[in-house]
This record gives C-alpha cells, structure tokens and sequence, in this order.
C-alpha cells in the first residue's frame, strides 16, 4: 500500500474531513492533498503529527499495522 492510499483510507475510516487532517497538524489544505494525491510524499516529521494527534502509531497510519 502507498503511504498516499493509507493516508486516504486512514481519513475515511475515521470519518475525518482533509481539512481536520490539515488542522490538526497546522497545515493548509492544498498542501494535505498533495500527500493523499501521491504528489508530495510526506515527511517523517508529518507522520509523526498526524499520528500523535489522532493518537493511533505510525505503523497503523502507513496501513502497516491494524493495531491504531
């Protein structure tokens, strides 16, 4: 799985908003598409923002993991 698909399907399952994914880690929308999209891969850094503030790790995040 692309981390732009597990990134996508991440959002969908918790039924958030590209926008609250945005916010919540103080980014504008447009640059949030861009990693769902498969343009821009994100950063470790970025990574690590959704996953702290959605409280699931890493791993499950990038789909590596079923376990949040």
């Amino acid at each position: 799985m692309e981390i732009c698909d597990a990134l996508k399907r991440f959002r969908e399952v918790h039924n958030l908003t590209q926008k609250a994914v945005a916010d919540s880690i103080g980014i504008k929308v447009p640059a949030y598409q861009r990693y769902e999209y498969g343009k821009v891969v994100p950063s470790a850094q970025v990574i690590k923002e959704i996953a702290n503030s959605f409280h699931v790790s890493a791993d499950y995040l990038l789909g590596r993991s079923d376990e949040p």
